[in-house]
C-alpha cells in the first residue's frame, strides 16, 4: 500500500531525527532514552527500561532503528490522545486550523480561540516543517501541545502572582515553616542549612530560628536541651540571604525563639543588619505608622519577630543611637492552665546604664486583668539593639480574645499551639476568626510531635490564620495540602484570604452550614495515567486506582475512588466520571492520590498532586496534573473539569 503525503513527511522527519543515532549500528537503553528526551518525548526511565526490553526481540540489551520506532509510538502516540485527535481530524492524519480551533473551543472551552491562537500552537509545537508551513498541526505536534505546559489542569493564569497585594499583612495566608533547621525528627536529628534554603525555593515566607548562646561569643541555632546538631546563627542568616528572594519577591519574616543573652543578642542584631544591610526593616515605613503594609509596601525587606521593648515611635526616636549594653527586662505573666490563660499585670522595664555604668530603670504599666488562677512571672532581658529591629511583627503572648480586642496592638502578633487553637476553633470559633481578621497569627505543632509529624493545616486555615506553620521536612497530607495551597498566587507565598474572612461584618463559621455564598459543581473524568510511580513490592507493575479528596471546611470534605487497573502504572486507562458539590470553593483543595492496591498490608502510596479549586483550569479536555511525583517526572492525565 503506497504511502501518502502525509506520511511520507511524517516517515522523513521521523529517520532525519533518529538516523545519525544508528550509523554505528544497534543502541542500548541509555542511549534510547536520550534519544526520546532529544525528541522532546517526557519519558521516565524505569519505564522506557521495560519497554526497551519487551521490544528487543533477540535479547542482546540493543535495539534497531524499527525496533526504536515502535518503542517510540508506545510512548508518544498514546490510544487516548490518538482517539481524540481523530474525532477532529478529517482524514486522521492532520488537523487544519479549523480542526484545531473547534477541539479548543469544543473540548478545552477556549471560547475566545482565533485563527491566530492556532497559528500561534501550530508554529510552536509542531516538529514537521512541511506540515507547519501549511498551517496543519499532525498527531505529532498535537501530542506536544498536550503534553506542554499550556494544558496542565492548573490555570496559567494562576502561575503568576495575580491578587491585589496592597492589603496590609494580615489580610493573607503566609506560607510558614516551624523549626526550619532541622531535616529530620525534633530530638537527635540533624540541624542543616538546607533547611532554610528548601523553604524558601518553595515559597516559604516566615521561617523559625531558635538561637541560643555559643561558644567564643558566636550564636547558635539548635532545638535546645535536645541531641540535634549546632548551625552558626551567621551562616544561618547568609544562606537565608542568599535565597530570600529567589522564589518571591515579598517579604520573609524571620520568627527568632530568642534563648540567647544580651551580649549574644547584640552579636545577633549586628549579624542581622551588616548581612541585610537595607534590606532589613528597622523602622516604621512613613505611611503606615500605626497600621500593618502590604506586601507590596513591603518588598524585599527582611522583618524579625521576636519580643520588643517599648514602643515603635521610642524605636525610631532611638535610630543612631549607641545600644551597646543596653538591655530592656520583659515580663511575662504565665497561668497554669494554657488553654485558658487570661491577662495578668505586667511590665515593662527600660533599663539603661549611665555615664558610670550603672543600671537605671524606668518601669511602664501596662493595662491589667485580674484573676484568680495560679500565676507564675517569666523575666526575660532583651538587647535593645535587637529589640529595635522589631517593627510590625512583635512576638505577644496570647492571653485571651477578650484582652486582644481592648489591648493588643496591630504589630502585635500571636503564636498559638495547635492543642490550644484547635480547642478555641471549636469552642470560640466567632471570636478566633474576628481576632484573625485583626492580627497575624501564627499556629505551630505541639511538643510533642518529636517525629517531627505535622497537623492537618486546613483547620486553621478554615478561620483566618495567617501563619500554619509546619514541619517542611516531613512529606505527608498536610505538607501535600501546604505545597498545593501556596502554587497560587505564582508561588509567591502571600495568598489574599477570602473577603469573609477579611470583612469585619461577616457572621461566617467554617462550621455551619454555608449561607450566602455561591456553591459550585465541579465535574472531572479521569482519562487514564501515564507513567505512574513503579510499586516499591516485588512485582513491578502495580495495581492502580486514584482517589479524590476535597479538603476546606468540613461540609465540603468528600473523596471518591476509582476502581483499581490490575497490573498496570504504565498507561492505566479508568474513563470515570466524578461531579463535586463545593459550598466555600475560596478555601477547598483537590488532591489527587495515585495507589498501589493490596488486600493484605493495605494500598501503597504512589504519588499526589494538590491544588486550590479556584485554580483549576475549567472545561479541558486533557489536562496533565503536572509531576505527579517529583522524583520521578511522571505525569498524570485527567479531564473535562466543568465549574
Amino acid at each position: 500500500m503506497a504511502l501518502t503525503g502525509h506520511e511520507k513527511n511524517e516517515m522523513r522527519w521521523f529517520f532525519s531525527k533518529i538516523q545519525d543515532e544508528f550509523r554505528g549500528g544497534k543502541i542500548n537503553v541509555e542511549r534510547t532514552y536520550k534519544l526520546l528526551e532529544k525528541l522532546d518525548i517526557q519519558c521516565n526511565y524505569v519505564h522506557v527500561k521495560h519497554i526497551f526490553k519487551d521490544n528487543d526481540r533477540q535479547k542482546q540489551g540493543k535495539i534497531t532503528i524499527e525496533e526504536f520506532r515502535s518503542i517510540y509510538r508506545i510512548i508518544a502516540h498514546r490510544e487516548e490522545i490518538v482517539e481524540i485527535f481523530n474525532v477532529y481530524s478529517e482524514n486522521r492524519r492532520i488537523l487544519f486550523e479549523s480542526n484545531l480551533i473547534q477541539f479548543l473551543t469544543q473540548e478545552q472551552y477556549e471560547i475566545e480561540t482565533t485563527e491566530s491562537i492556532a497559528s500561534e500552537i501550530i508554529q510552536k509545537y509542531e516538529p514537521i516543517d512541511e506540515v507547519k508551513k501549511a498551517h496543519q498541526i499532525s498527531l505529532e505536534g498535537f501530542t506536544r501541545y498536550i503534553y506542554s505546559s499550556e494544558c496542565l489542569l492548573f490555570k496559567q493564569e494562576c502561575t503568576k502572582v495575580y491578587q491585589d497585594m496592597t492589603y496590609p499583612l494580615n489580610d493573607y495566608f503566609i506560607s510558614s515553616s516551624h523549626n526550619t533547621y532541622l531535616v529530620s525528627d525534633q530530638l537527635v536529628g540533624p540541624s542543616d542549612l538546607w533547611g532554610y534554603v528548601s523553604a524558601l525555593v518553595k515559597g516559604c515566607r516566615c521561617l523559625e530560628i531558635d538561637c541560643w548562646d555559643g561558644s567564643q561569643a558566636e550564636p547558635v541555632v539548635y532545638h535546645g536541651y535536645t541531641l540535634t546538631s549546632k548551625l552558626l546563627f551567621k551562616t544561618v542568616i547568609q544562606a537565608i540571604h542568599k535565597y530570600a528572594f529567589m522564589t518571591s519577591e515579598y517579604p520573609v519574616v524571620l520568627s527568632l525563639e530568642n534563648h540567647c543573652s544580651t551580649a549574644q543578642q547584640e552579636v545577633m542584631a549586628g549579624i542581622l543588619q551588616t548581612t541585610f544591610g537595607d534590606s532589613l526593616l528597622s523602622d516604621i515605613l512613613d505611611d503606615f505608622p500605626d497600621s500593618l503594609p502590604s506586601p507590596e509596601a513591603l518588598k524585599f525587606k527582611v522583618l524579625v519577630k521576636n519580643k520588643k521593648i517599648g514602643t515603635l515611635q521610642e524605636t525610631r526616636e532611638r535610630i543612631g543611637s549607641d545600644k551597646h549594653g543596653k538591655v530592656g527586662l520583659w515580663e511575662e505573666a504565665e497561668t497554669e492552665d494554657e488553654e485558658e490563660s487570661t491577662t495578668t499585670e505586667t511590665y515593662e522595664n527600660l533599663l539603661s546604664r549611665d555615664s558610670q555604668g550603672k543600671e537605671t530603670e524606668t518601669k511602664k504599666a501596662l493595662p491589667v486583668t485580674l484573676f484568680s488562677k495560679k500565676k507564675k512571672i517569666r523575666k526575660l532581658k532583651i538587647a535593645l539593639a535587637l529589640s529595635d529591629l522589631v517593627i510590625y511583627t512583635k512576638a505577644e503572648k496570647f492571653r485571651s480574645f477578650q484582652y486582644s480586642r481592648q489591648y493588643q496592638q496591630f504589630n502585635e502578633n500571636n503564636s498559638i499551639g495547635e492543642t490550644q487553637a484547635r480547642k478555641l476553633s471549636k469552642l470560640r470559633v466567632n471570636e478566633f476568626i474576628f481576632h484573625t481578621r485583626k492580627f497575624i497569627t501564627r499556629i505551630y505543632p505541639k511538643a510533642t510531635r518529636a517525629d517531627s509529624s505535622n497537623f492537618n493545616p486546613q483547620e486553621f486555615w478554615n478561620i483566618g490564620c495567617q501563619m500554619v506553620a509546619l514541619n517542611f521536612q516531613t512529606p505527608g497530607l498536610p505538607m501535600d495540602l501546604q505545597n498545593g495551597k501556596f502554587l497560587d498566587n505564582g508561588g509567591s507565598g502571600y495568598i489574599l484570604k477570602p473577603q469573609f474572612l477579611r470583612d469585619i461584618k461577616s457572621k461566617f463559621n467554617p462550621n455551619d452550614s454555608i449561607k450566602d455564598n455561591d456553591p459550585i459543581a465541579i465535574t472531572i473524568r479521569l482519562i487514564s495515567g501515564i507513567q505512574l510511580p513503579l510499586s516499591g513490592s516485588s512485582s513491578h507493575k502495580p495495581d492502580t486506582l486514584v482517589i479524590i479528596e476535597v479538603f476546606g471546611v468540613p461540609n465540603d470534605h468528600m473523596k471518591r475512588q476509582t476502581r483499581v487497573i490490575k497490573k498496570n502504572a504504565f498507561s492505566p486507562r479508568w474513563n470515570e466520571t466524578f461531579t463535586f458539590i463545593i459550598q466555600v470553593p475560596e478555601l477547598a483543595l483537590l488532591r489527587f492520590v495515585v495507589e498501589n492496591s493490596g488486600l493484605i498490608a493495605g494500598n501503597e502510596f504512589l504519588g499526589q498532586y494538590t491544588l486550590p479549586v479556584l485554580c483549576m483550569s475549567k472545561g479541558n479536555f486533557l489536562k496533565s496534573l503536572q509531576k505527579c511525583v517529583l522524583e520521578d517526572g511522571v505525569r498524570m492525565w485527567t479531564c473535562q473539569n466543568t465549574n
